[in-house]
């Protein structure tokens, strides 16, 4: 299906309710998408917030919805808002995903000449008011243009970030954000526009790969960035072996793109540096336990290998599909799956690098990786199942450091590949 590109994400109602403010110091902008059971509660804890902490500002909240069809516009209609916060709620305009519900934000804030953006998933179930003040005084204070969450999550939430984009993006930029794609952001008027100055609208960054664009160009572009202590998050967990194959494709393709464009920053870059942890509301220990299907991700990324293992040893230097058949020998044999951190890291190196040198299949190429994802999620699921959140936490942090360690090999293999071409 074609879908027609706008040159705004906005519709007439809504452009008519910015005429009629003019102005607004801080915006919270919501997307959402069939979040009957949640939008509510959302948008009443934003409300209290902005109402408790700025009552002397203007402020407002728009929800940008892709076209529900459940009764979440019904609820945020009927969500109680204090006097004095201004709201709205509107289908938006373009193809459909979080990312185009993000344009449509970053639109209203310029028109809006806002001091403060702040956007929020409408699933969360963790959101207190105070979120809200700690997102958005580190931008009002200027200390810095860009705030990423920085959550305490079960040790199961969050495979793609513990395992790809995190320590990923720490190896390329060199700045320790711990929740790159974290999906709760604050940030400045002037990000904004450099946000809306690129042409961005028609690619998987308008669907599921919007966080980490949105991270990837402040690391690079904005003048400074930071994290927020959020406290516990939440939300609508999902099942790595059985949700998350289309989010997977869209961030990593997203990911490996913005690799490309910011080339000449990271090949200098030497390991990684702390960034500024701005104080939020505590760890309560209260994150609810998730269940994941260990031995559905072995079938996967058995299964995977068995398709796509031409593939892989084409993709893959020697030693490390050596390494990845030794992998799959074991899981066939009902062992655990040894895809430890350096080889997880050499993996995502020779496919970042395949994907800068591919011209056409780079999506084939992304949809290959997935087994191998759920390959390394095994392990790590092995890895840490008789650890504390926190024990497991310096499992990601160690990863991280391998990553680190090996960037080398990415930058010789581009190296090589550039004096042959």
């Amino acid at each position: 299906m074609a879908f027609k590109p706008y040159e705004s994400a906005l519709r007439e109602r809504v452009t008519g309710w910015i005429r009629r403010l003019g102005s607004m110091d801080i915006l919270v902008g919501i997307p959402c998408y069939n979040n009957e059971d949640t939008i509510a509660y959302v948008i009443e804890q934003v409300g209290r917030g902005l109402k408790e902490h700025y009552p002397g500002l203007k402020t407002g909240i728009l929800v940008a919805d892709g076209g529900s069809t459940d009764d979440t516009r019904d609820n945020a209609v009927r969500a109680a808002v204090p006097e004095g916060v201004e709201r709205v709620i509107f289908i938006y305009r373009g193809l459909p995903g979080k990312g185009t519900s993000f344009r449509s934000i970053f639109e209203a804030a310029r028109l809006l000449k806002s001091k403060a953006v702040i956007v929020l998933d409408s699933d969360l179930r963790s959101l207190t008011p105070a979120w809200i003040k700690s997102l958005a005084d580190p931008i009002l204070e200027g200390k810095v243009q860009f705030a990423a969450p920085l959550y305490c999550r079960h040790k199961y939430d969050g495979t793609i970030t513990n395992l790809i984009v995190y320590p990923m993006t720490r190896a390329l930029y060199g700045k320790r954000i711990r929740q790159p794609i974290g999906g709760d952001f604050a940030f400045s008027g002037r990000l904004t526009e450099i946000y809306l100055s690129k042409d961005v609208w028609m690619t998987d960054v308008a669907r599921f790969g919007i966080d980490i664009w949105m991270t990837t160009v402040a690391v690079n572009e904005a003048e400074s960035v930071g994290q927020v202590s959020l406290g516990s998050k939440i939300h609508d967990p999902k099942d790595p072996a059985a949700d998350l194959d289309l989010m997977f494709r869209q961030v990593i393709s997203t990911m490996f793109f913005m690799m490309s464009d910011y080339e000449g920053r990271w090949r200098p870059i030497e390991g990684s540096r702390d960034v500024p942890i701005f104080p939020g509301p505590p760890c309560d220990n209260s994150m609810p336990s998730i269940v994941i299907n260990e031995p559905n991700l072995v079938k996967e990324f058995l299964e995977g290998f068995q398709q796509f293992g031409t593939f892989y040893r084409d993709i893959l230097c020697f030693e490390h599909f050596e390494a990845l058949q030794k992998a799959y020998r074991d899981g066939s044999q009902g062992l655990p799956v040894p895809i430890g951190a350096e080889l997880w890291a050499g993996i995502l190196y020779d496919f970042a690098f395949t994907f800068h040198n591919w011209s056409r299949n780079r999506r084939r190429l992304v949809n290959i990786m997935s087994p191998l994802y759920f390959g390394r999620t095994a392990a790590y699921v092995e890895e840490v199942k008789s650890l504390s959140w926190e024990e497991a936490e310096e499992v990601v942090l160690r990863q991280a450091e391998k990553f680190e360690e090996k960037k080398a090999y990415l930058r010789t293999r581009l190296s090589r590949w550039e004096q042959v071409t």
